[in-house]
């Protein structure tokens, strides 16, 4: 990560929710020379080199965090409706509040998903009107609205599925699992998606406030399942589900136009780099 800052001088760069994702940005952030303040209930696992925060943002004391860079990668405790609004309302409200005690960051980006786009199909982007029906992707609008009145030049980074850290694919494909290989599948590696963050954190150029943050190709479930299974050398997975396409293809013209780059351009770099690393 390079710092394109007018002012080159150390920035106070405060992550909100530092899991896996936050941390990543948060090394690059300390690699890049800045000051990292990592905020979540437990710090002990935070790395070398970072401040650590600890506070409940969705009900506990949150103490003033000043910041010239935000990060908010927030995750529920609980998948249903109250644990989201928990986390991404209460907690982005608080953690929000927190931040604007001192002082309006100069750049601040929020995590989203893609889920947001709900059941529509097709070339998707950040041009779409979304209006989702489910409770969850509500709340997260809910939490993308929250964050742009309180930092109206901040930006929101929609994610697709995020992959790297595990090897549930492998074991998956090595399960004979196959379902539904004719829907189309979005990612991101989860070192292209920190990377995008700070990116976005640092670029010269005003970014945007809204981003879809995926690889350069939708893929069908069908041909990344034969392709790990061809890398592992087991057998293909019998096809089964709904064989002809379906779903939503999202598209990251706008994220690659700030000039980007992705160090896993498809799913098959990603996956192949992550076979390589468990063998």
């Amino acid at each position: 990560m390079t710092t394109d800052q007018p002012d080159a001088s150390p920035l106070r760069a405060t992550l909100l929710g530092c899991g896996d994702l936050g941390i990543r940005v948060g090394t690059a952030l300390l690699t890049a020379g800045h000051e990292v303040t990592g905020v979540r209930r437990t710090v002990a696992a935070l790395p070398e080199g970072f401040a650590g925060v600890s506070a409940d943002l969705a009900s506990g004391v949150v103490p003033d965090l000043p910041a010239d860079l935000l990060v908010i990668t927030m995750t529920p405790d609980r998948r249903d409706p109250a644990g989201y609004r928990t986390t991404y309302v209460d907690g982005v409200r608080r953690g929000l509040e927190a931040v604007l005690r001192g002082g309006v960051p100069r750049r601040a980006v929020l995590v989203s998903s893609t889920s947001v786009y709900g059941d529509l199909e097709g070339d998707l982007d950040e041009t779409t009107s979304v209006a989702p029906q489910a409770d969850r992707p509500k709340i997260l609008l809910e939490s993308e609205a929250l964050f742009h009145a309180a930092i109206p030049h901040g930006s929101i980074l929609r994610l697709s599925g995020l992959y790297g850290a595990s090897g549930r694919m492998a074991r998956t494909v090595r399960a004979g699992d196959n379902v539904d290989p004719g829907r189309w599948t979005n990612r991101i590696h989860r070192e292209d998606a920190a990377a995008a963050i700070g990116h976005l954190l640092t670029m010269t150029e005003e970014p945007a406030g809204l981003y879809v943050g995926t690889d350069d190709e939708p893929a069908l479930a069908g041909d990344v399942r034969d392709f790990v299974a061809d890398s592992l050398g087991v057998p293909r997975p019998p096809p089964t589900g709904q064989i002809e396409p379906h779903g939503r293809r999202m598209r990251n013209t706008r994220l690659r136009a700030t000039g980007l780059q992705l160090r896993y351009p498809t799913y098959r770099e990603g996956y192949r780099a992550q076979l390589e690393l468990e063998r």
